[in-house]
Formats: structure tokens, C-alpha cells, sequence
């Protein structure tokens, strides 16, 4: 039986262009849905279970400050490097009424694993769940991780999909504008 060369055949290569396109098309449909809803758009005002058994929505989250979004799931490691840096700021800005909601997408299996997750980290912002993901595709977070900045108003000033390491200056430096900070105060505080 003769062995079949793949390696000069046409079709890895027509493979590749699809998957290279069927790529291409994902990242500029994800890109333009993500614009529909984004800058000066006000935030629909859904209701979100929390964690902890409570639930509020996202309206009341953002009555008093602004709000960060952001959709994760426990198996999204640029999720949880990001996640560190959001609880800072939760932190850092609770005196302006910062607040961080963080949406978790996982499945209702990994409810453990998510709560389990989140007291092993020391976390002290809010987490809703989202396990059929209505709110992921409602506010099109189905990139992870994603965040959605919201002024006190309930409107979208800033978007961001995904997470590489030295991302969180550009997170912090749009947390503090909506604060009505300077970035470069911040050595100053």
C-alpha cells in the first residue's frame, strides 16, 4: 500500500487559509460587535446573581461611582492574572466608589470550584454568575477576559478584550480618568 506525501499536497495548505480566515473573520466580528455597544452607550440594566446567594443589578452598581465588568471563567489564565490587579484597584479606589463586578461564565457544575477559587484568592469585589452566559452576550463578553468600564452614570467609556502582561497600566490609567485622576499622580499618593 503506497504511503500518501501530505507534505506536498494542496490540502494542509487549503486547511490553513480556511482556519487562517475562518481566525481572521472571528477576531473582526468579535472587534465590530464589540463597538456596537461601546463608548457613550448606557449599560442595560440586567440583574446579576452574586456568589454569595444575593443579587443586584447593574444599574444599582453603578448609582454612587463607576463600575468595572469584567467576564472570567477558572480556566482562562489571562482571567486570573488580570483578576489581581482589578481587586487592587477595587481596593485602592473604594474611596471614589470604584467597584469591580466580575462575571463568571462557568458552567452551574463549577460552582465549587468557583467559590472555592475565589475565597483562596482573598478577592474583595463582587462575583456574578453568568452560567448560560445571557449577560456575556448581552454586553458581548465572550472573549475572556473582558472589561467593560461604566461611569456613575451607567454609560460605557472604555472596552477592553483580552489580557498580556503590562496591560493592567492602561486598565489603571482608564480607572483613574474616569475618577477624574492623573495617571502621574499616582507616585504623588
Amino acid at each position: 500500500m503506497p504511503l500518501i506525501n501530505y507534505k506536498n499536497s494542496v490540502w494542509p495548505l487549503n486547511l490553513k487559509s480556511v482556519l487562517k480566515v475562518n481566525f481572521i473573520t472571528f477576531i473582526l466580528f468579535t472587534s465590530l460587535s464589540a463597538d456596537s455597544i461601546t463608548t457613550e452607550k448606557i449599560i442595560p440594566n440586567i440583574k446579576i446573581r452574586l456568589l454569595d446567594g444575593t443579587s443586584t443589578t447593574l444599574h444599582e452598581l453603578t448609582e454612587d461611582g463607576p463600575l468595572m465588568i469584567d467576564f472570567w471563567a477558572t480556566w482562562c489564565v489571562p482571567c486570573k492574572k488580570v483578576m489581581k490587579f482589578l481587586n487592587q484597584y477595587h481596593l485602592d479606589y473604594a474611596k471614589e466608589n470604584f467597584k469591580v463586578l466580575m462575571i463568571n461564565t462557568d458552567s452551574p457544575r463549577s460552582l465549587g470550584k468557583v467559590k472555592t477559587y475565589v475565597r483562596s484568592q482573598g478577592f474583595s469585589f463582587n462575583v456574578g454568575m453568568d452560567p448560560n452566559k445571557v449577560i456575556s452576550k448581552k454586553l458581548n463578553g465572550m472573549v475572556m477576559p473582558t472589561l467593560i468600564l461604566v461611569d456613575k452614570g451607567g454609560r460605557v467609556k472604555w472596552r477592553h478584550q483580552g489580557y498580556v502582561a503590562g496591560e493592567e497600566v492602561e486598565i489603571e490609567k482608564q480607572i483613574r480618568q474616569i475618577l477624574g485622576k492623573n495617571i502621574d499622580d499616582k507616585i504623588n499618593e
